[in-house]
């Protein structure tokens, strides 16, 4: 058998032209969709690193009331033992109401006691309710704004939907840099300096990581 004959100029320049244009179009694309994504990250990036220097300071705020009459039989101690499950529905909107915490999420049960612990990007809290006399207790602590954007760096206490967006924006990142490497490598015999400066971008790292990195 023989081979495939080889593509003629013009079907070479129609296929690379083809290519750059998908490449370009894929470039263009996840750069538009991870844009926000990068800025947010870049910054983060620097005040993560100098957390101990611009660290805010918390506030916290406490506050206390008492179960209505109608909801303390549903709290009220039993024979149960010590277990984690979600306050009764009505309890929950009731916590929110009033407390301004959200009642949902798994709690701790124990004989005197039901804890729920609220952890939110930028601070956390927590609502204690006394089985026996229905009072309830809770506190919230904010650390404010630049706390906020770490946590949601490190993607802490911020729930499904922005795991799936860290999923997401991860996946556009990647076919950034990757289209932009292949669109580098395109376009390097123009642009002599190219691989140099890419092999300076691993290079320079990795020289830092074996040196001072111990």
């Amino acid at each position: 058998m023989h081979g495939s004959a080889p593509l003629s100029p013009p079907k070479k320049k129609k296929a690379s032209a083809f290519w750059l244009k998908q490449l370009h179009t894929w470039h263009w694309v996840s750069s538009a969709i991870s844009l926000i994504g990068l800025l947010l990250f870049a910054f983060t990036g620097i005040t993560l690193n100098h957390a101990g220097e611009i660290e805010g300071a918390p506030q916290t705020v406490q506050k206390g009331a008492t179960l209505p009459p109608a909801l303390r039989a549903s709290v009220a101690p039993d024979d149960t033992p010590d277990a984690k499950k979600p306050l009764p529905a009505p309890v929950a909107a009731w916590v929110e109401k009033e407390i301004g915490l959200s009642g949902a999420g798994e709690a701790e049960w124990s004989a005197d006691e039901i804890y729920l612990a609220r952890l939110t990007p930028g601070g956390d809290g927590w609502v204690a309710i006394d089985r026996a006399s229905g009072a309830v207790t809770s506190e919230r602590t904010t650390r404010g704004w630049i706390s906020y954007l770490n946590d949601l760096h490190k993607g802490r206490n911020a729930g499904t939907a922005w795991k799936w967006f860290i999923d997401i924006f991860s996946v556009a990142c990647f076919l950034f840099a990757l289209t932009g490497l292949l669109l580098l490598q395109l376009h390097a015999r123009k642009r002599p300096s190219t691989w140099p400066l890419v092999a300076a971008g691993l290079a320079i790292p990795a020289i830092l990581a074996i040196i001072f990195i111990h």
